[in-house]
């Protein structure tokens, strides 16, 4: 059963400027280390970032009602699977949150292009 739905976008040129501004601070801040090494391994890793940023969004958005857990940027880490497909993993406050709603999986999709990255998340309930 479908639990919630969230989308987002992000300008790709708000990420770069974050970046060029605030350097690791904001890197460190809203990635995971396994998140920065991936996007920095990538051509353009600014849409890889943009891209990682709105899907962290979506996944946000999906659960509704949040804010009775703290959660941090790099308590949602955007990963990809064995085939390259994106997976979402969970971490302290988002991993409690997750527990408490009880969410089985997300789906999650991410496209980007040179000015805007897009993400999509479905968070479905356990039984499913």
């Amino acid at each position: 059963m479908i639990f919630g739905t969230g989308v987002d976008i992000v300008e790709v040129d708000r990420v770069r400027n974050a970046i060029k501004k605030w350097g690791d601070n904001f890197l460190k801040k809203a990635f995971t280390k396994r998140e920065i090494g991936y996007s920095n391994a990538r051509r353009f890793s600014h849409q890889h970032f943009a891209a990682r940023f709105a899907a962290k969004e979506a996944v946000i958005k999906a659960f509704g009602e949040w804010r009775e857990f703290p959660v941090k940027w790099t308590d949602i880490e955007i990963l990809n699977d064995k085939e390259g497909k994106p997976m979402v993993e969970f971490h302290d406050g988002a991993l409690k949150l997750k527990e408490k709603k009880q969410v089985d999986r997300v789906v999650i999709s991410m496209a980007h292009s040179k000015k805007y990255a897009v993400a999509n998340a479905i968070l479905l309930k356990k039984g499913m």
